[in-house]
């Protein structure tokens, strides 16, 4: 894997030095994205309810792990549209050698939770990026923060840390119902067109 030694060992340092981060604020219920509507309706088994609401417990091997996975599937899956691939705008699917940003998440979170991490811990996230274009991304809860796994970044980074505004994500309680997030950082973003 590209750099991964020296990713890990920054991760060291970046871990050893890491305090407790305040984990992403969530509002409440909010509407479930359509693509992962339809997702649910052919993967009904991952959208059910957490029986066990856990967070990671970071530690040298799960941060190593994140960043193994993270840069396996960004390097792996080649970036392309549903509209490329399916001919339909929107259609969440288990990415085999290419897929888009909803894709490259569902794949790290089954790798992740085959590793052993809580999947209350392991939730698809929709965001904004700074142009006004929308974003999924994986994020992990931990004992030690909220961490974002994202095809656009190789790096593994806590969420106040990146660029984007967060939506809504995942339940932890249960995979097939969805939370808003408050996110008051001040990130601003471009108009959507």
């Amino acid at each position: 894997m590209r750099n991964t030694a020296l990713t890990i060992a920054l991760g060291v340092l970046l871990l050893s030095g890491h305090e407790a981060n305040a984990e992403m604020a969530v509002t409440g219920p909010t509407s479930q994205p359509v693509g992962h509507y339809e997702f649910c309706k052919i993967y009904p088994q991952d959208c059910t309810q957490n029986d066990i609401v856990a967070k990671a417990r970071l530690d040298d091997r799960t941060w190593q792990t994140m960043l193994e996975i993270n840069d396996a599937v960004n390097v792996a899956i080649a970036p392309r549209t549903d509209e490329e691939m399916h001919g339909v705008p929107e259609l969440w699917s288990y990415p085999t050698t290419e897929g888009d940003c909803e894709d490259y998440a569902l794949l790290k979170r089954y790798m992740l939770e085959r590793e052993g991490f809580p999947r209350s811990a392991l939730l698809i996230t929709v965001l904004r990026q700074p142009s006004g274009a929308g974003h999924a991304v994986l994020t992990v809860r931990t004992d030690r923060g909220d961490f974002i796994l994202d095809n656009l970044d190789q790096r593994v980074l806590d969420w106040e840390d990146t660029v984007y505004l967060y939506l809504k994500r995942q339940s932890e309680k249960h995979a097939g119902k969805w939370v808003g997030i408050a996110d008051d950082r001040g990130i601003l973003v471009g108009s959507v067109r």
